[in-house]
């Protein structure tokens, strides 16, 4: 009599994904999947962990503080579909011995996209100029109003000079863009395609007509692009934001937008979204966008791959490539 195998892996995925990721992680483990891509509430999260090994979870899932302590045994692994892990506590899954992985490196070009949307979009009026022909205002134009700002030939400060923070810089660069940026430390000259590194935050801030964030959602970068630091932008200037809601501060985005001192604003990220402050959707300076930055098929599908990867790897008792804990 043949002897059976080792029992695969047990996945619970919170959300559905691309077609190509979920024949995949069926085959490779006992999967449970969201066909109905129904949002699980946390509680339903942690009644279903009971009877897995291993979580593939999103960034779109809401779960609080007491999620990962509240987790069973069972569980071994959270990959997250997501480059952002700011929905998870690290510290709480090292406490418990479950291994953290998420998705870096393969959203690059698509977020990096967005933000040069989101500029033009916010420099030009793509919103408000939406707007006027839908509400077929096309008429109220002149030679004077309405009137956007230019991109070209402008200067660019880039919070974060990763792997997105230099793909920003060199499509920005094709817009004759002069590059500044703010890092922990300075990178390479190749990757920083001859721009001027800043040490200080606060001293690049008056060389940006553009502000573009791009760096991680950290206890040092949430609410770093507050009242004072908007302060020191130039008159006129416009603020970018791709990376996580958190880092910017609403309120004194908000005031500076409607005092004047900044032209205008392109979001893809607010803190406590889909919830956002309801006074953004009556600002007409600001270009708004519902965290597109890595809604693309072929990046979706990437991202969905990567998090398997890890899986396996885990599963089959090696390191993961995109390991956050010692798990």
């Amino acid at each position: 009599m043949a002897q059976a195998g080792p029992e695969k892996p047990r996945i619970l995925v919170t959300r559905k994904m691309m077609p190509d990721v979920e024949r995949r992680i069926a085959t490779l483990f006992q999967a449970t999947l969201n066909p109905d891509d129904r949002p699980m509430p946390k509680d339903e999260i942690l009644y279903k962990a009971a009877h897995h090994d291993g979580l593939l979870l999103t960034s779109f899932d809401k779960l609080g503080r007491e999620f990962i302590p509240s987790l069973p045994p069972s569980i071994r692994m959270i990959a997250t579909h997501s480059v952002g892990y700011d929905h998870l506590s690290i510290p709480q899954a090292e406490a418990k011995g479950i291994a953290v992985t998420n998705t870096p490196g393969v959203l690059t070009d698509a977020t990096a996209d967005i933000a040069l949307l989101l500029m033009l979009g916010a420099a030009r009026g793509a919103s408000w100029g939406d707007r006027m022909v839908r509400e077929n205002r096309w008429g109220e134009t002149t030679l004077l109003t309405p009137l956007g700002h230019d991109m070209s030939g402008q200067r660019l400060g880039i919070l974060g000079m990763g792997r997105i923070g230099q793909a920003v810089a060199k499509r920005a660069r094709a817009f004759g863009m002069g590059i500044h940026y703010h890092s922990r430390s300075a990178v390479a000259a190749e990757d920083g395609l001859g721009a001027t590194f800043h040490a200080s935050f606060a001293d690049m801030l008056p060389h940006c007509d553009f502000l573009s964030i791009n760096c991680a959602s950290t206890p040092d970068t949430r609410g770093m692009v507050n009242a004072p630091a908007l302060a020191l932008l130039p008159k006129g200037a416009i603020v970018i934001n791709t990376a996580r809601g958190d880092i910017l501060d609403d309120e004194a985005l908000i005031a500076a937008l409607s005092s004047g001192h900044l032209a205008a604003a392109g979001l893809d990220v607010f803190k406590g979204e889909p919830n956002i402050d309801p006074r953004y959707r009556s600002l007409e300076n600001v270009f708004l966008l519902p965290h597109i930055g890595s809604a693309t098929p072929g990046t979706r599908s990437a991202m969905g791959h990567k998090c398997i990867d890890n899986l396996a790897r885990f599963f089959a008792g090696e390191r993961p490539t995109d390991l956050l804990t010692k798990g």
